[in-house]
């Protein structure tokens, strides 16, 4: 009795403070990308006239505890409400909880200014191409810093990041190609660089060593302001409340509209994870439509709740079609 007695005891201490290699993942907060939070506006124009917005456009988010002992794993797979999965799928190994959370923060500042300017390029405001990383040693290297504007490359005007590539489509290593650029308000100028062997060996055409991005020409500033959040997810709502404060009228016309997906410089719309997690936050949260990435319509039909209407989208124009069809009571694409 005394042996069992004590064997109960070493497995309740166990399992009650000794921590498992698995994370638990479930519905996570959810903030409204046309509201406050925290008394400040998670979206913040200044320098532009905005107008008048009603109803919700609701980010979604994942819950990821990977402090859980025994107890507490089983505790929540009993739930319902939380799924288990090792923690090496979300942590690499080595990896400290610092690097992912400055890897999720930069997925998120990048998801931002990715929306800004897919928003800003539908609404027919200009784009400008920045180098947004130089590589050391390279042609670029000493000519070139992050952040300067790119104006020609190759003789070709550029007006958008694809049209770096394009300059360069038929040179090769050794070939010298000249760039005007600019350097923060600095007048424009013109350098020449020779060009390397491209890295990638699939590619031919010569190598100058820089990433280009596109990024919004405009007089005023758009700003994010939410805490505590991470990944590339909210783009889509992000780029959908930018639109309605810079546009008169009323995107949502008081609707609780929730969503998510990953957003391109170019509105293009990309799947995420935890899709199952995010529509019953959003239902939760009061939403009654969900705006669904096409690849994840599968995954997100087979947990929604009662009462959520999914609509599909593929990118930020579709996304717009279909809350204008909703508005207007006719049926919008589903999953």
């Amino acid at each position: 009795m005394l042996l069992s007695g004590v064997l109960v005891v070493a497995f309740g201490l166990t399992g009650a403070f000794v921590q498992v290699p698995y994370v638990a993942i479930g519905p996570g907060p959810t903030y409204d990308t046309l509201g406050n939070v925290n008394g400040a506006p998670v979206i913040q124009i200044d320098g532009q006239q905005t107008y008048p917005t009603s109803g919700e456009l609701r980010m979604t988010t994942v819950s990821l505890n990977d402090q859980i002992t025994l107890f507490g794993a089983l505790g929540l797979w009993v739930s319902g409400r939380y799924a288990l999965a090792p923690r090496e799928e979300y942590f690499k190994p080595g990896e400290s909880d610092e690097q992912v959370q400055q890897e999720n923060v930069k997925e998120f500042q990048d998801s931002q200014s990715n929306a800004e300017v897919a928003a800003l390029r539908h609404l027919g405001y200009p784009i400008k191409v920045l180098a947004q990383e130089v590589v050391a040693g390279s042609p670029a290297d000493h000519v070139l810093a992050a952040g300067d504007r790119l104006l020609s490359v190759n003789g070709k005007q550029i007006s958008q990041e694809d049209d770096v590539r394009a300059a360069l489509t038929g040179t090769h290593a050794g070939q010298t190609v000249p760039i005007t650029f600019q350097h923060g308000t600095d007048p424009a100028k013109t350098a020449t660089m020779t060009l390397a062997a491209n890295p990638d060996t699939s590619q031919t055409q010569g190598f100058m060593g820089l990433q280009p991005i596109d990024r919004a020409d405009v007089p005023f500033d758009v700003k994010v302001s939410l805490q505590d959040v991470g990944g590339p997810s909210a783009g889509l709502m992000f780029a959908l409340a930018i639109v309605d404060r810079l546009t008169p009228g009323e995107m949502v016309n008081g609707e609780h509209v929730a969503g998510t997906g990953e957003i391109d410089e170019k509105g293009n719309v990309g799947p995420i994870g935890g899709i199952s997690f995010k529509v019953v936050g959003a239902r939760e949260a009061g939403a009654t439509v969900f705006l669904t990435p096409s690849a994840n319509c599968a995954e997100a039909a087979a947990a929604a709740p009662s009462g959520l209407k999914l609509v599909k989208v593929d990118n930020l124009d579709s996304a717009l079609t279909a809350l204008d069809d909703i508005k207007a009571g006719k049926p919008a694409p589903s999953c």
